[in-house]
C-alpha cells in the first residue's frame, strides 16, 4: 500500500561558524533523510530571539514527505546532533549551530509531549514568519485558517531583518562535492565496474578498472583454491601494484577525478581468506612494503547485496571459471570486508545496500547512488 505524501514547512537557523555552510548541511541531509525538497526561501539575517548572541542566519523550506510527524522529529534531532547540536534539558534560549523545527504539516494538527504541530510560537516570530512567507504565503493556519502573508502582517515582532544574498542549492552534485578520488569495492558481482564505469563516462572521470580477466591462475584457483591461492594472490598482488601506482600518480587534467572499480586493500581481504596463517603473514609483510606511499581514496564506497543477489548476478555474466562460486565463499569474502572496514578508511568509508536497487536499468537508483556519494563527499570535505 502506497503511504500518503504530506506537504511538510521547516524553519532552519543557525549562529555559530560557517552559519550559512551549516544551512546548506542540514538542507542536504534533510532531502537525504525526510523526502523531496519542493521550495527554499531567502536567507535573512536576525538577531538573537530571546537572548544575546551572535546574529542568526534563518530560512524556511518545504519538502513532500511520506514520514510521519514523530519520524520527521527523530530525523530532526539525528540531523542536529551529526552537525554538533547539542541539546540540553534546560528551556533557556542559546547559540546553535543548527536549529531544525517543523513548522506545519499538511492540515494536521498535532499534540505529543515532545512535539506541538503548528509550531506553538509561528505567529510571534518575524524570522519564521517572512521565510515561510517567501514560499507559503497563502498556506492557511490549521486552526485560525489565516494565510501566512496575513500572519506576517499582524505580527509584532520587531526584531530586525536583513535579507542576505545567500543562496542555498536545492541539490548537491559529485562534482561539486570535493572528491578526488573515489574506490568502488564489494563483493563478487556486486557491480563494482559496471557502476565505476557508469560514473566514468557521466562525469568525465579517469577510470581505474582492475585488470584480473587475464590472470591464468583464476580458473585454476576455482578449481582447486588450497594448491592456487598463493600464486593468484602473489599475481594479483604484483598487477594490482604496477597498474595502481602507474594509474593513480599520472595526472588526467582533461578528467574531473579518477573512479577505480577496487581498492589496494582487497588484496589483504582476499589473502586472509584464501591463504594460511603463515602464507598470509609472508604476503602481508610484502603488501605493507609495497603499498607504503600508496595513494588512498578520498571515498571508499562498498557495494552490499544480499548472496542470493550476487549469486544472481555472477550467473547473468557466464563467467565459466565462476561457475564454482559457492554462497559460502561469498559470504566469507562479505565478511572479511565487513571486518575490514571496522578498522580502514574511517573517515572515507560509505557502505550502501543496493541489494533491492538496480542502478543499471532504472535511473532513479543509478541517481540514488549519485546522490549518497555527492552528500557524503560535500559532508566530508566542505
Amino acid at each position: 500500500m502506497k503511504k500518503q505524501t504530506y506537504t511538510a514547512y521547516f524553519s532552519l537557523g543557525s549562529n555559530i561558524g560557517e552559519r550559512a555552510l551549516m544551512l546548506q548541511k542540514a538542507l542536504f541531509l534533510m532531502a537525504d533523510r525526510m523526502g523531496a525538497i519542493t521550495a527554499i526561501s531567502k536567507v535573512y539575517q536576525a538577531a538573537a530571539w530571546g537572548f544575546e548572541s551572535e546574529d542568526f542566519l534563518n530560512c524556511c523550506l518545504s519538502l513532500e514527505t511520506t514520514l510521519a510527524p514523530l519520524e520527521l522529529l527523530d530525523c530532526i534531532l539525528e540531523i542536529e546532533s551529526f552537525l554538533g547540536r547539542k541539546r540540553h534539558l534546560n528551556t533557556c534560549y542559546e547559540a546553535r549551530s543548527i536549529d531544525i523545527d517543523l513548522l506545519l504539516y499538511g492540515t494536521q494538527v498535532i499534540e505529543e509531549p515532545t512535539l506541538k504541530v503548528p509550531h506553538q510560537h509561528i505567529e510571534k516570530r518575524a524570522f519564521v514568519l517572512r521565510p515561510l512567507a517567501d514560499i507559503a504565503a497563502q498556506t492557511p493556519h490549521p486552526t485560525s485558517g489565516i494565510t501566512v502573508a496575513s500572519l506576517l502582517d499582524a505580527c509584532k515582532d520587531t526584531t530586525a531583518l536583513k535579507e542576505t544574498n545567500i543562496e542555498l542549492k536545492l541539490t548537491v552534485h559529485l562534482l561539486d562535492s570535493g572528491i578526488s578520488f573515489i574506490a568502488i569495492e564489494g563483493n563478487i558481482g556486486a557491480g563494482k565496474t559496471t557502476l565505476s564505469s557508469m560514473i566514468s563516462e557521466t562525469y568525465n572521470a579517469k577510470l581505474i578498472l582492475e585488470g584480473f580477466a587475464d590472470n591464468p591462475f583464476l580458473p585454476k584457483f576455482y578449481k582447486d583454491k588450497a594448491r592456487y591461492a598463493f600464486p593468484l594472490e602473489m599475481s594479483f598482488l604484483a598487477e594490482r601494484y604496477q597498474q595502481y601506482t602507474e594509474s593513480t600518480s599520472q595526472l588526467d587534467l582533461f578528467k574531473n577525478f579518477m573512479i577505480s572499480d577496487y581498492d589496494i586493500y582487497k588484496s589483504l581481504i582476499f589473502a586472509q581468506i584464501t591463504l594460511s596463517t603463515e602464507e598470509y603473514v609472508l604476503y602481508r609483510k610484502l603488501f605493507g612494503f609495497m603499498y607504503k606511499d600508496a595513494k588512498i581514496p578520498d571515498a571508499y564506497i562498498y557495494l552490499y547485496q544480499n548472496t542470493d543477489r550476487l549469486l544472481e548476478n555472477i550467473a547473468k555474466r557466464g563467467r565459466d571459471y565462476e561457475k564454482n562460486i559457492d554462497a559460502a565463499y561469498l559470504e566469507k569474502i562479505n565478511q572479511g570486508y565487513l571486518e575490514f572496514i571496522k578498522t580502514h578508511h574511517q573517515n572515507q568509508q560509505l557502505i550502501l545496500d543496493i541489494s533491492d536497487r538496480d542502478f543499471v536499468n532504472n535511473l532513479e537508483d543509478y541517481q540514488w547512488i549519485l546522490n549518497k556519494i555527492a552528500l557524503f563527499g560535500f559532508l566530508k570535505t566542505a
